[in-house]
């Protein structure tokens, strides 16, 4: 049985063991900028489900140490997120369907984080949702089987979602920037008006820049996360820089070439580092 993997072995690119995102990311791993982290499998799902005992907890512990030891940070902080079967797949996104922890840090928090996870597998929400994708409630027997994704938490200066075609008109010669200060969250839940971008795939010009009202961002704190206002002085500048924009728009240009369909990612930057921290299609995507 495989109840853990790491980012970047191959076995982690087995959506079956380890959901759509974790598999995304398992593929990208060795070659793109995705901070580093590993997987509860389905199989761990299956094996402990809510189940909080030893073993369980000693094999958190131990890749939690490796994590540690990999980022060179005694108690690192980290993402905890869901990564079920048929999530950010092209049919269906499970977008807000499933749980997600910013800033957890140690090996009881990171417990129960992904205890959580799966509880989340078994509620209404999620329920309801697969049957509106299958059209039947029998599939559920069979999907909600959930891996658990843990990465490192990029403490973001600015974060973003970006598409290599436009999901609203379908047009595939543009990429598509929304990006706000501080953490994605904001973004991904619309609890601000982000920055908006739209860059020319071919030659990469900037075609378009509107600057949002970025009412609020998330950031990290003591408790985890939260959400404040974005002081006045940042809400008339760019979350992203010309630089960062451009090279925003290059990844998700060659994300789209390397996967074979039009790319809905998430990013963030720590000062001018620029990571990956989500690939899946736009499942919306027109024409």
């Amino acid at each position: 049985m495989n109840y853990l993997v790491w980012l970047g072995q191959p076995i982690c690119q087995e959506v079956s063991l380890t959901g759509g995102k974790a598999a995304n990311l398992g593929k990208l791993a060795a070659r793109y900028p995705v901070p580093p982290g590993f997987c509860l499998t389905t199989q761990a799902h299956s094996r402990w489900g809510g189940e909080d005992g030893a073993e369980f907890r000693d094999l958190l512990a131990t890749a939690y140490t490796e994590l540690a030891e990999r980022t060179q940070t005694p108690l690192p902080r980290v993402a905890v997120r869901s990564s079920a079967l048929g999530e950010d797949s092209h049919d269906a996104s499970f977008a807000g369907q499933y749980e997600t922890f910013l800033n957890v840090q140690g090996v009881e928090a990171l417990a129960d984080a992904v205890l959580r996870c799966w509880e989340m597998a078994r509620s209404e929400r999620v329920a309801v949702y697969q049957q509106q994708q299958n059209g039947t409630a029998e599939s559920r027997t069979t999907e909600n089987r959930v891996a658990v994704l843990v990465q490192a938490l990029v403490p973001a200066d600015s974060s973003f979602v970006a598409f290599s075609a436009d999901p609203i008109s379908g047009e595939r010669g543009r990429v598509v920037i929304n990006a706000n200060w501080g953490l994605g969250e904001s973004v991904v839940s619309g609890l601000a008006t982000p920055d908006a971008y739209a860059v020319d795939k071919a030659g990469g010009a900037l075609l378009s820049q509107t600057i949002g009202a970025k009412e609020c961002m998330t950031v990290v704190s003591e408790e985890g996360v939260r959400t404040v206002a974005v002081p006045r002085f940042l809400r008339a500048r760019p979350a992203l820089n010309e630089t960062q924009v451009a090279a925003v728009a290059a990844l998700a240009t060659k994300l789209e070439s390397e996967m074979g369909w039009p790319v809905d990612i998430e990013g963030a930057f720590q000062g001018e580092t620029l990571y990956l921290l989500q690939c899946r299609p736009i499942s919306t995507l027109m024409g």
